[in-house]
């Protein structure tokens, strides 16, 4: 007997989105989330693919119901959410933040001191599980927007070596009015500190050590 699934309706961003020539279509005989990509006919499956249901990240084994939203999410490896392994530039970031909705731009730009924790450093070393750190960066800022009401949200991370008065991270975000600016720009880099797997090694003149997330 042939099994007939349910009905949803698929969301595609970036390139998926150029690829298929549409942002939004309708599946049928869906029964779960591995059965969206082969039905989208769009070749193999590219790697790093997250997919969300009704707004929440899931496996590909959960199972799909009628009138379901199934959004298909290309990694973020570009653009305003960005782990990088190259010198941040701070106008950049500030720039893709800006819109034209916006009354105010708060930043936050975290650099690297000669001393911490009585001892001079030399340099830092960040690390990053960034298959799973990029795209919580991109809820981190799908959260601040729909909690501060924000236009748009920029950020920045290095990884790898960062010398001493180097920028390790930068964000910028923008909304309507500034007391929203400055409550979410705090949210993000307290957040971000607390949440996101990255980790860092303080080398000192005399060691090293790992300092883990929340530094």
């Amino acid at each position: 007997m042939h099994y007939q699934g349910v009905r949803v309706s698929v969301r595609l961003f970036a390139g998926l989105r150029e690829r298929a020539g549409t942002g939004r279509l309708e599946l049928d005989d869906v029964a779960s989330v591995a059965d969206v990509w082969p039905l989208l006919g769009l070749g193999d499956e590219p790697a790093g693919l997250l997919y969300a249901v009704n707004r929440e990240y899931v496996e590909r084994s959960h199972a799909l119901a009628d009138g379901d939203e199934v959004a298909v999410i290309p990694p973020v490896s570009g653009g305003a959410l960005v782990l990088s392994a190259e010198p941040l530039d701070v106008a950049a970031v500030v720039a893709e933040a800006e819109s034209d909705d916006a009354g105010a731009v708060a930043t936050f730009v975290g650099t690297v001191r000669r001393h911490s924790r009585g001892r001079d450093v030399v340099r830092l070393e960040y690390e990053a599980f960034e298959e799973m750190a990029e795209p919580m960066l991109a809820r981190l800022a799908d959260d601040l927007t729909a909690k501060h009401g924000l236009s748009a949200v920029a950020i920045h991370h290095r990884v790898g070596v960062v010398d001493v008065g180097e920028a390790s991270v930068v964000i910028a975000v923008s909304a309507p009015h500034r007391a929203a600016a400055l409550d979410a720009c705090r949210e993000a880099i307290d957040t971000l500190k607390e949440t996101i797997p990255l980790w860092k090694k303080e080398i000192y003149a005399d060691g090293e050590e790992w300092i883990g997330r929340g530094s």
